[in-house]
């Protein structure tokens, strides 16, 4: 599932001329940190929007495949039909993955660094204790 979801939130984080996206940095010890210290509603919404993501793309693009099997272009058209639908639970696939990602992203001392804002320290790991 790791793999999986590292996989899944770099397809809705794709890096761009002028910043750089989740495919350009390793997301797993985020999303290990995710697993371990986020609240267990987090977690399993996080987890199942990755499966939907991946699985739905019968119903966005008629290809019986999941995601991961797709063409670059074609995961891209399938991330953007399922934040248009008109099924209010689809669109919450992606807003979940943008807000779990955007997380990891906007951490990212290469995006901080372009938008002029300071890069964070490093983390401590205690904030469960402070």
């Amino acid at each position: 599932m790791l793999h999986l979801t590292a996989w899944t939130l770099a397809r809705v984080f794709p890096s761009t001329a002028a910043l750089p996206g989740l495919d350009a940095i390793d997301t797993k010890p985020f999303i290990r940190q995710l697993a371990r210290e986020a609240p267990f509603t987090i977690r399993a919404t996080m987890w199942a929007s990755v499966l939907l993501f991946n699985l739905t793309p019968l119903l966005t693009l008629g290809i019986p495949l999941p995601a991961f099997l797709l063409s670059p272009a074609r995961v891209d058209l399938h991330a953007q039909r399922l934040s248009g639908s008109p099924i209010y639970l689809l669109r919450q696939i992606v807003l979940m993955l943008k807000t779990i990602g955007g997380l990891a992203w906007g951490a990212m001392p290469e995006v901080r660094g372009r938008l002029t804002m300071p890069i964070y320290p490093e983390d401590s790991g205690r904030w469960r204790k402070s």
